[in-house]
């Protein structure tokens, strides 16, 4: 990628001595870029750095740090949208959608995603950049944010709820300096981001007056949304069906149907079929049993009689094991499409990500040559992919209807779910779900889009789903940014 350095400004504020490693805890480094996004040249801004989180009194106890794109060949002007941007984890930093999905530069991987050699990055043609600004930020412990006061509790940072409030109070300091409260904002998080993000929606709505237009779920958790017992169980059958079909496990009939076909069919029967049978446990009849187990194997590649073992209820971690078996692989968690080879065939789960480790590949590489080459931010602190933050207390986690009261308050907000077929961790059916569930009334489905893409938790990775997944979220902001002098009202 070419970009053209005009300036590198450097701010300097307190500094965290003593240590051999330490992180400058209000230091920002601005440089000046052009790219090429849909066909059409823009200039932009780079500002990458740390801002400190404050305890009460107005002590610095930690520094957050942060990349924010903001274009420069348009006038600001107040409909200017500002997308902040959180990966998940919890513990994870913002590489992957900065450095995969929606920022100016991605990975050098093919087009399926895998990664290539030489190592790098390259531009970024399908960037949301040319319609709105973005944010991407690392909490605590992620990338190169850090604790800075050894006083510190962990747990004023490290659980659903402390997360939320600090990084709320972070992000009203943040858009104050930018100069960005007329603008649309959207919040956009990643697996456990999506947690994060449901709850932020409200904490920056009733904690700090900030309102949103939008909040992008991109493989989303249950965020605090029950589906335990038969519905968890049963959930998993769409996406057997979809990794079989992947993989050509599938009886012929339903092997030559396209996907989109296959998905709707297996959805009606869990919903239908499954689910009241499961809810039965041990007092489901032989009969039904058996005709249950059948229909399964039909649909997830896998024998009747390894369906029957589990009781109709087939943990995921053992079809990652065993829809391949025959062939010495396991499939991914994140992603099915990718394969992985075991120390031996027997088990019931697989020994390691084959995903994961394919992902690690490029991104690490990538990111640390991006920040030290691209946006010449330089330190001797080590970029976290997955940085220390358990324990992480989980109680208490009301996100989704946080998210459900959020919308009820602010009639701007919208929500869209993007998620993978082939996300066994994040799956696909299970956010169609948890998105059906967080409003009982019904009253703000209207409000809700869902979005399908035919690869896994990353699913910006595979390049059609990169080039449709971006222009869904432009689409996206557009549809929800009233026109000038809309009332927010009822």
């Amino acid at each position: 990628m070419k970009y053209i350095l005009f300036s590198i400004s450097l701010l300097w504020g307190e500094y965290l001595s003593g240590q051999d490693r330490s992180i400058e805890i209000d230091k920002v480094v601005t440089s000046q870029h052009q790219t090429i996004i849909k066909g059409q040249k823009i200039t932009f801004q780079a500002t990458t750095g740390t801002q400190p989180v404050w305890d009460e009194d107005g002590g610095t106890i930690a520094a957050v740090h942060y990349t924010y794109y903001e274009r420069t060949d348009i006038d600001r002007k107040p409909m200017r949208p500002l997308v902040i941007s959180f990966n998940g984890g919890p513990g994870s930093g913002s590489v992957w959608m900065h450095l995969a999905y929606t920022g100016p530069s991605i990975l050098k991987i093919d087009d399926e995603g895998f990664p290539v050699q030489p190592y790098g990055i390259k531009t970024n043609p399908y960037s949301i950049l040319n319609v709105a600004d973005i944010v991407f930020v690392n909490p605590i412990n992620t990338g190169f944010s850090r604790i800075t006061d050894p006083e510190t509790k962990r747990e004023t940072f490290f659980g659903v709820n402390a997360d939320i409030k600090y990084l709320a109070e972070w992000l009203n300091t943040f858009v104050s300096r930018a100069n960005r409260w007329e603008s649309p904002k959207y919040l956009i998080g990643e697996s456990y981001g999506t947690t994060r993000v449901s709850g932020l929606a409200l904490e920056l709505q009733e904690q700090q007056w900030m309102y949103l237009n939008g909040v992008i779920l991109v493989s989303p958790t249950d965020i605090g949304i029950d589906r335990s017992g038969p519905v968890d169980a049963a959930n998993e059958l769409p996406y057997f069906a979809a990794t079989a079909w992947y993989h050509g496990k599938l009886p012929p009939d339903l092997q030559e149907k396209d996907l989109d076909e296959i998905l709707p069919e297996v959805e009606a029967y869990t919903i239908d079929k499954l689910i009241p049978t499961l809810a039965k446990g041990g007092f489901v009849s032989a009969e039904d049993k058996e005709s249950v187990a059948q229909q399964m194997a039909r649909y997830s590649g896998l024998s009747k009689q390894s369906i029957l073992d589990h009781n109709l209820a087939v943990p995921a971690r053992f079809f990652w094991k065993e829809l391949l078996r025959s062939e010495g692989h396991t499939v991914g968690r994140l992603d099915s499409r990718y394969k992985g080879i075991d120390r031996m065939n027997a088990g019931t789960r697989p020994d390691y990500n084959s995903e994961l480790t394919s992902w690690l590949h490029s991104f690490t590489p990538a990111v640390n040559y991006y920040y030290k080459n691209v946006l010449n931010y330089q330190t001797d602190l080590k970029y976290n992919m997955f940085g220390p933050v358990h324990p992480w207390d989980r109680s208490n986690n009301q996100t989704g209807e946080n998210l459900r009261k959020a919308m009820a308050e602010n009639p701007y907000l919208n929500v869209m779910i993007q998620s993978g077929f082939y996300d066994g961790a994040t799956q696909y059916f299970d956010a169609k779900y948890t998105m059906w569930q967080i409003d009982p009334s019904g009253q703000l489905k209207d409000r809700f889009r869902f979005k399908g893409y035919r690869s896994g938790h990353m699913m910006y990775l595979r390049k059609e789903d990169l080039i449709k997944a971006n222009d869904d979220i432009r689409d996206f902001i557009k549809q929800s940014t009233p026109a000038a002098g809309q009332s927010a009202k009822y």
